[in-house]
């Protein structure tokens, strides 16, 4: 490997040492850096002040740090920033959905960070604003709009805010014909909810102090959220659960899951004092979702060991298990995604060989055709839209090179019409670009596909840099779609690529079964595959090729750093999962419990202790000459708290036998998801790609 990267050489900070041990199973543990979590964490997040000195001192000594190391590309950043700035229309809107009487979407203002939201008569004519995000935000450090909805009579609109990255958000409800907040507010929820059939009032979930949708309540117009009614209550801390309606207004639903198994609740929509009732048990690895459509229900599960999933329906008045009825069956390598119901037709989204597709049914018939595509790799989504009776939907398509379109599809003639072409402004020809899908090989001998673009014409001779990103993590699928952002590597002469690693459904739900838990080594394994045989291929050099990861794909990054320092010049963890045997061990974090069925749980059994001991990033930092990395970590994520990459950052100085930059930049105004508003996130994203930059010597 060449010379490390040109950052100065700078004095890092090093973190008081103040040792802690912890026997569990027989085997005992000593974390040098544990007081870095705040005791009064659940504090923090609702109220950052509340920080304790000492720590907040010390995450201000990382940041003084890393923008010191960062000084020399401040003007790189503004370029970077500008370039993706410029490939955004600032005055983008989404094309209006019909419901009723109206057309509603979202536009933004040029120069805004935040979505307004309006709507149109349904034929057509002037804008009317419903919420205006920027104005909103006026004032705020942090801002971000949740959940928005209308009621089913148009007179209401329900929307929610978090102003610290906490995501604790308040529901507000908004009486649109004089476009002010009534006196409802509530706060602490998750930043959805849902409407009874006849506005009386509306239902949502409640978080608890630790974070977890414990409750379903329902608000009366016009009461005190004091007196907010309870619906259910969830007793087991592993399970997530969230409140939403059917298109006619006619059920209720409460889903109720955590990452192996689901269970629904359902009431009528027109009576808030029902209670609700299960429509199948939870049995553990048994899941299924619910799509309303009429005077039956259509059921996609994975019951009777349709591991890839089927589809079943059954009649409302009850849908028991028993009156389950196969209507699309179980094919193995087939992997249904997802549904949508209308009155004629059942549209439904699958994956099979690795690439998705849409097929519609007709639901009196049974004949079902698919929607065709041509490029070799692309990714495809459907919309939710917000009517039953009709016999249009709408979807989109990208590729790697072919931005975003969205296309209304008349499930009846099978003509499809494009609506929309995403707008690049500063100019975008597909033509300029070459997208590739590789397939590396595995150490078990599994193909692991590889998504690329790179610039025509680009010298595959193992010379040009190259920033692999993965997640691989909770079934999630890295879709080959287009993205303008990394057009800025793209550009300089970067190959961007996307490892899709198990851990993913990428080819389908056994990909994710063999990559987690007792199998969650080959999560890694197959991206050092990727990254290994990218440089096999010509397409780039260990000393020039950036991985990048978030939140799990952080804890990836984290353990390659672990596994192979040496393939890697530089890393980049957003938000990073990286202290995963502490974090399992903590039952009072908010995804503890819930995240025991995708990691296992070390409290109460051995193997899984042992397992996670074996690769969690933290507990395997060891002396290796460790590539230049920037972690990145938001100060009131509830997801990844921010002891984690700090804990992790320190533990790595005081190893790495390389003596290349380790940077933590821990955003002191935000949480999970970073910067609020669309230009802010640039410009964390300008930071990384500067980093990038610089430690492949790029930076000039």
């Amino acid at each position: 490997m060449s010379p490390r990267p040109a950052f100065p050489a700078l004095p890092a900070p090093e973190a008081e040492k103040r040792p802690v041990t912890d026997t569990r199973h027989g085997f005992t543990r000593t974390d040098e850096y544990s007081w870095l979590r705040a005791e009064n964490w659940q504090e923090v997040l609702r109220n950052p002040s509340s920080l304790a000195p000492g720590i907040r001192a010390h995450l201000e000594a990382e940041n003084a740090y890393h923008e010191a190391m960062m000084e020399d590309t401040k003007a790189l950043q503004k370029r970077l920033f500008a370039e993706m700035k410029g490939r955004i229309k600032e005055d983008e809107s989404s094309v209006p959905m019909k419901d009723g009487p109206f057309a509603y979407g979202t536009a933004y203002r040029k120069g805004g960070e935040h979505p307004r939201f309006f709507r149109i008569p349904r034929g057509g004519g002037a804008e009317d604003v419903l919420l205006d995000g920027d104005a909103e935000a006026e004032g705020k450090s942090y801002f971000h709009i949740g959940g928005v909805g209308h009621s089913p009579d148009h007179r209401y609109l329900l929307w929610s805010t978090d102003d610290k990255g906490s995501e604790f958000f308040t529901l507000r409800l908004r009486d649109l014909s004089t476009k002010r907040d009534l006196d409802d507010h509530v706060e602490g929820t998750n930043g959805s909810g849902t409407f009874t059939a006849d506005t009386r009032g509306f239902y949502y979930a409640r978080l608890d102090d630790n974070h977890r949708p414990s409750k379903i309540l329902f608000h009366a117009v016009g009461s005190d959220a004091a007196e907010d009614r309870l619906i259910y209550e969830e007793a087991d801390p592993g399970f997530f659960m969230h409140v939403f309606g059917s298109r006619l207004d006619d059920w209720i639903f409460i889903s109720i899951h955590d990452h192996e198994t689901s269970e629904y609740r359902i009431l009528p929509a027109n009576d808030p004092d029902a209670e609700p009732r299960v429509i199948a048990a939870r049995e553990p690895g048994i899941r299924y979702d619910i799509e309303p459509a009429g005077e039956e229900f259509f059921i996609l599960t994975n019951r009777d060991g349709a591991k890839d999933f089927k589809i079943m329906t059954a009649p409302a008045a009850d849908p028991a298990p028993a009156n389950w009825r196969e209507v699309v069956p179980h094919e193995p390598g087939r992997l249904i995604m997802s549904f949508l119901a209308f009155k004629d037709f059942l549209v439904r989204l699958e994956r099979k060989d690795g690439l998705p597709r849409i097929v519609v049914r007709e639901r009196g018939t049974g004949e079902e055709h698919m929607i065709a595509f041509e490029e070799e790799a692309y990714s495809l989504a459907l919309y939710g839209v917000y009517e039953y009776d009709t016999d249009t939907f709408r979807f989109a398509y990208s590729s790697m090179t072919t931005p975003g379109q969205e296309f209304d599809y008349d499930m009846r003639t099978r003509q499809r019409t494009l609506l929309k072409t995403q707008e690049v402004p500063s100019g975008h020809d597909p033509e300029d670009y070459v997208t590739r899908r590789l397939m590396a090989t595995a150490p078990d001998g599994e193909q692991v596909p590889i998504s690329l673009v790179h610039r025509r014409g680009l010298r595959l001779d193992g010379s040009a840099p190259c920033l692999l990103y993965g997640y691989g993590a909770y079934g999630i699928t890295i879709s080959a779609s287009f993205r303008t952002n990394p057009l800025s590597l793209v550009d300089r002469g970067f190959v961007y690529a996307i490892a899709h690693i198990r851990g993913g459904k990428d080819k389908g739900f056994a990909w994710y079964e063999d990559g987690k838990r007792e199998r969650k080594i080959n999560t890694f394994t197959d991206f050092i595959a990727c990254a290994r045989h990218l440089v096999a291929q010509g397409y780039t050099s260990h000393d020039r090729l950036v991985a990048e990861g978030g939140s799990a794909g952080g804890m990836l990054i984290g353990a390659v750093a672990n596994m192979a320092p040496r393939d890697f010049r530089a890393l980049v963890a957003a938000v990073p999962f990286v202290d995963v045997l502490n974090t399992m061990l903590d039952d009072t974090l908010p995804l503890t419990p819930p995240e025991w069925p995708e990691w296992g749980n070390p409290i109460a059994s051995k193997e899984d202790y042992e397992t996670i001991a074996a690769y969690s990033p933290y507990d395997n930092v060891r002396a290796e000459p460790y590539p230049a990395i920037l972690a990145l970590a938001g100060l009131t994520d509830p997801r990844v708290t921010y002891w984690e990459p700090a804990k992790w950052v320190a533990r790595l100085r005081d190893h790495s036998t390389s003596g290349n930059p380790i940077q933590l930049r821990v955003n002191l105004d935000a949480g999970h998801a970073g910067a609020s508003g669309r230009f802010s996130r640039l410009e964390e994203t300008a930071l990384s790609y500067a980093f990038t930059l610089k430690a492949v010597g790029m930076s000039e």
